[in-house]
C-alpha cells in the first residue's frame, strides 16, 4: 500500500466512525465536497498541515490517532514532493531521497515537508479591496488552517523519508538573484524549502552568485580542537509562508503592466525570483527541525542577527489578495526588526475561540519528534537583511545553528508611503 492510500484509510477510518457526512466536514475543512471525497479516495493529498489537524478535530480522533494521521501525511507528502522513487548510488550532502523504512545506521531519518499553519491578523486593504474577489475568496477557504507553532510527532514502528535538506541561493526568500548594497537591488525569490546554516559572520548582500549552503543534516562527530560540534539537527525553512494562505504583499521596482498576475502561495519563491521582488512590511518564516543522531536535542533559545539596515526602496507594493483570514491567529515568535536589539518575544495565539499557548523554550526534537517554529518580523522604517541563530545542546556538546535562506540573510522592508497595487480580477490587470 503507498503512502497516500494508508493516509487515505486512515481519513476513511475516522471518517465512519465519526459518523459525519462529507458536505459537513467539507464545510469544516473549508474546502469543497468533491476535494474531501478524492482525499479519502487517495486520488489526491491535502497541501497543507492544517487541513489535516481539522480533519482529526472534526472527526473526534484521538492523540494516538491524531499522531497516526498526521505521520501518514507526511510520508505521503515527503513521497509526492521526491516524485518517483529511486536508487541512491553514492553518498551526497544535497540529493532527496526516497522513502526508506530501515534509515542505515549512522543516519537519521528526517523529514522535509512544509507544514502549513494560519498568519497574523490580515492587513486592511485600498479601495479596491471591495471588488469582486470570488478567486480569492476560494484561496482563503483552502488555506483556513490550525495555526502550529511546536508540533511533535511520534508513531513508533513507522518509517519516516530521509531527505537531504535542500537549500537555495538568494537574500530574504530569494533565490538565484540576490540583492545589491545600499538597498538599490531588489530580492528575488527562493526554493520552497530552503536549510539553515552554521553561523557566519553577517555581511552585507552582494550581486555575485550566491555560496552553496553547508548542509545542517550531517551526523554529530567529535569536533576537531577549537572548533563548535556540528549541529546534530535537519533544518527545513520555508521563507514565503502568507497569512492564512493567501495575503501577504511584495516590493518591486517594475511597474504594474509589467508584473505578472498574484501566483498562489507554492509558485511565491519563482513568482518572487522573477519579479526581483522583497518582501514589503513583514515576512513569516518557518523552521521545521529534525534531529539526524540517535538521541534528543534540546533547543535553548533563539537570537535574532540584523546584518544591515538600509533606506527602503521606492518601490511598487503588490498585494497578493484582495483580502482573506479567518478565527485563527497563530503562535509565534514575534520581530521586531525595527527595534535596536530585536528579539523573538513569544506570542500566544487563538483557534476560534480556544487560546492557543505562546511557544517557549527550552524545547526537545528528536528524529521522531520534529519541531516547527513560527517567526513573524515586522518593520516600518528599514529594508533589513536578517537570521536567526538558535542555541542547543545535546550529549555531544552544544553550539548555535543559523537560520537563514541558503547561506544568505533573509531580506525583509518597509512598505509606508509607496504605491500599493491589488489585481483587480474582472479587468484582468493590477490596480490602484
Amino acid at each position: 500500500m503507498s503512502e497516500a492510500e494508508d493516509f487515505a484509510r486512515l481519513m476513511r477510518e475516522l471518517k465512519e466512525r465519526g459518523g459525519l457526512s462529507y458536505g459537513v466536514l467539507a464545510r469544516r475543512l473549508h474546502t469543497s465536497t468533491s476535494t474531501l471525497h478524492r482525499y479519502c479516495r487517495g486520488e489526491a493529498l491535502p497541501a497543507q498541515f492544517a487541513v489535516v489537524d481539522r480533519f482529526a478535530r472534526a472527526c473526534g480522533a484521538s492523540a494516538a490517532e491524531a499522531v497516526d494521521l498526521h505521520r501518514a501525511w507526511l510520508l505521503a507528502d515527503a513521497r509526492r514532493r521526491a516524485g518517483p522513487a529511486a536508487p541512491d548510488p553514492a553518498p551526497d550532502p544535497e540529493p532527496v531521497i526516497a522513502p526508506d523504512p530501515k534509515p542505515e545506521p549512522g543516519r537519521a531519518a528526517a523529514d522535509t515537508r512544509e507544514p502549513a499553519v494560519a498568519a497574523v491578523a490580515p492587513v486592511v486593504r485600498p479601495s479596491w479591496h471591495r471588488r469582486r474577489a470570488a478567486v480569492v475568496a476560494a484561496a482563503g477557504l483552502a488555506a483556513g488552517a490550525v495555526a502550529v507553532a511546536l508540533l511533535a510527532v511520534t508513531a513508533p514502528g513507522r518509517g519516516v523519508p530521509h531527505t537531504a535538506s535542500g537549500s537555495g541561493p538568494g537574500a530574504g526568500a530569494r533565490g538565484p538573484a540576490a540583492s545589491a548594497a545600499a538597498g538599490t537591488a531588489p530580492a528575488a525569490g527562493a526554493a520552497p524549502t530552503g536549510s539553515a546554516t552554521p553561523p557566519a559572520p553577517p555581511t552585507a548582500p552582494s550581486g555575485g552568485p550566491a555560496a552553496a549552503p553547508t548542509p545542517s543534516s550531517a551526523p554529530p562527530s567529535a569536533p576537531a580542537p577549537g572548533h563548535a560540534p556540528a549541529a546534530p539537527l535537519r533544518a527545513a525553512v520555508r521563507s514565503h509562508v502568507w497569512a492564512a494562505g493567501c495575503d501577504h504583499a511584495y516590493l518591486a521596482e517594475r511597474g504594474p503592466a509589467s508584473v505578472p498576475p498574484p501566483p498562489v502561495e507554492a509558485d511565491a519563491p519563482a513568482w518572487a525570483a522573477a519579479q526581483r521582488a522583497v518582501h514589503a512590511g513583514n515576512q513569516i518564516v518557518e523552521v521545521t527541525l529534525h534531529g539526524t543522531g540517535s538521541g534528543a536535542v534540546v533547543l535553548e533559545g533563539l537570537e535574532v542577527r540584523v546584518a544591515a539596515r538600509r533606506t527602503p526602496p521606492a518601490w511598487n507594493v503588490y498585494e497578493m489578495s484582495q483580502g482573506c483570514g479567518g478565527g485563527i491567529t497563530p503562535a509565534l515568535f514575534a520581530v521586531n526588526l525595527d527595534a535596536p536589539r530585536p528579539l523573538a518575544r513569544p506570542v500566544a495565539g487563538n483557534d476560534f475561540g480556544n487560546r492557543v499557548p505562546a511557544p517557549s523554550f527550552p524545547m526537545r526534537v528528536s528524529a521522531a519528534e520534529p519541531v516547527v517554529l513560527r517567526v513573524a518580523a515586522t518593520t516600518t522604517g528599514c529594508d533589513c537583511d536578517w537570521s536567526l541563530d538558535l542555541r542547543w545542546s545535546s550529549p555531544t556538546g552544544s553550539g548555535t545553528l543559523r537560520i537563514d535562506d541558503g547561506g544568505r540573510p533573509l531580506r525583509t522592508s518597509a512598505a509606508a508611503g509607496r504605491p500599493v497595487y491589488g489585481y483587480a480580477l474582472e479587468l484582468g490587470r493590477w490596480s490602484r
